[in-house]
């Protein structure tokens, strides 16, 4: 993804298209319970000057005002302290929605710093990595659970031995090595309740991950992954969980995903449920 620079502006842009009315996408990608159902949970002040409110899970969360609010068109906000190593000033978040023919979107993120340096061109460069998983969940949630409640189970554990080793644990305790886009998989003995069928698989040097829609532990989407985090890895296990007893169920399985995780992998967890 190249890096665009003109009079003091560094930018990447990305575009995606997505199923759903600009309304439906725009609720997606605007409203704190939207953004709940495919990213992070997410609160939002729906108004020019309103404040945004991201939760990573672990402590970790991120702080940004709202500078642009025309619904169902065009969302803008600035994040002040996004990068935790100093930053030459805030992070510029444009989305813009265009609606296509047969119900679908494109949308398109543009994501500005405000330097003339070259410094920041390998964080400008990885939001698109960022990104990709994220919008892939936006797409299978809006074909089939657009607008409904929605709650998270994150968790997140080290694994000391690398990439490798952390998915082979992964995928030998749900029962996903071998598994092809389509093929139905279901956790097996020791591993807590997990059953849908495939619909991602993604697999680069730096990590690798698998997508499926689920019915168990109820409707919604789960991402396994392993990545790359100098010789060891980050491995995780995230539910988005929809209904009206969304938040119910995932509050009775995060325990349960964090016990295991540890075992599976062998560090500590750590664990975000909304």
């Amino acid at each position: 993804m190249p890096i665009h620079a003109d009079d003091g502006r560094r930018w990447v842009e990305m575009e995606y298209l997505v199923p759903g009315t600009p309304e439906q996408v725009w609720h997606a990608m605007a409203t704190g319970p939207g953004m709940t159902g495919w990213f992070t949970p997410t609160a939002v002040e729906e108004r020019e000057g309103g404040e945004l409110h991201f939760d990573f899970g672990g402590g970790l969360a991120q702080q940004g005002v709202v500078t642009g609010w025309d619904p169902p068109r065009r969302l803008t906000y600035e994040e002040r302290d996004w990068s935790s190593t100093g930053s030459p000033g805030p992070l510029a978040t444009e989305i813009t929605i265009t609606s296509r023919s047969g119900d679908r979107c494109v949308v398109r993120m543009v994501h500005s710093l405000f330097t003339d340096s070259d410094d920041w061109n390998d964080e400008l460069e990885g939001f698109e990595g960022g990104w990709r998983i994220f919008f892939e969940v936006l797409r299978v949630y809006l074909r089939e659970f657009a607008g409904q409640p929605a709650a998270t189970v994150r968790t997140m554990a080290e694994c000391p031995a690398g990439v490798d080793d952390g998915w082979s644990r992964l995928a030998s305790g749900l029962a996903l090595a071998g598994t092809d886009v389509g093929q139905r998989c279901e956790s097996r003995d020791g591993a807590p309740p997990l059953a849908g069928v495939v619909e991602l698989i993604h697999q680069t040097r730096e990590g690798r991950d698998v997508m499926l829609k689920v019915d168990r532990p109820g409707p919604g989407i789960a991402v396994i992954g392993a990545y790359a985090m100098g010789d060891a890895a980050r491995t995780m296990v995230c539910l988005y969980l929809y209904g009206e007893d969304a938040a119910e169920n995932a509050s009775a399985h995060e325990q349960a995903w964090s016990q295991w995780l540890h075992r599976t992998v062998g560090r500590d967890p750590i664990v975000s449920e909304r």
